[in-house]
C-alpha cells in the first residue's frame, strides 16, 4: 500500500499540481498586496478605498457612519463592500494570468513558427559525398 501511494505521489501530474498551488498561493499574496497598495489608492481618488465597510442596512437601527462590525451588532446588514474588493481582487488576478498565458503562447508559436535548421553532415557523410561526386566524374 505504501509502495502504491508513494508511485501515486511522485507521478509528474501530482508534483506539478503541488508546486503550482504554492507558486499560487505566493502569487495571489503579491496581487493582494497590489491591489491594496496600488489599484485601491488610484480608485480611492475618485471616492472610497475601503471598500469593506461598504453595508446596506436590511433590519435594524444603525447609526449612521458605523463601521461593519458595529452595524452587524446593531442590525442585519448587507456587507457588500468586502465583496466588491474581493471582485477587484479576481479581476486584477485573472487579468494578470491571462497575459501571462498570452505572453507563454506568443513564445511558443514563435518557436513553433522558426523551422529547425537541419543538422549538418557528419563527417562520415561528407566522406561518402565526397566519393559520389568522384564517381560522377
Amino acid at each position: 500500500m505504501f509502495k502504491e501511494f508513494k508511485e501515486f505521489a511522485m507521478k509528474g501530474n501530482v508534483l506539478d499540481l503541488a508546486i503550482g498551488v504554492i507558486i499560487g498561493a505566493a502569487f495571489g499574496k503579491i496581487i493582494e498586496s497590489f491591489v491594496g497598495d496600488i489599484i485601491m489608492p488610484i480608485i480611492g481618488m475618485f471616492g472610497t478605498v475601503d471598500f469593506s465597510n461598504l453595508y446596506a442596512v436590511l433590519k435594524g437601527s444603525v447609526p449612521t457612519g458605523a463601521s461593519l462590525v458595529d452595524a452587524k451588532k446593531a442590525g442585519v446588514v448587507l456587507g457588500y463592500g468586502n465583496f466588491i474588493t474581493i471582485a477587484i481582487n479576481f479581476l486584477i488576478i485573472a487579468f494578470a494570468l491571462f497575459m501571462v498565458v498570452k505572453g507563454v503562447n506568443r513564445v511558443k508559436r514563435q518557436e513553433e513558427a522558426a523551422p529547425a535548421a537541419p543538422p549538418a553532415p557528419t563527417r562520415d557523410q561528407e566522406l561518402l559525398g565526397e566519393i559520389r561526386d568522384l564517381l560522377k566524374k
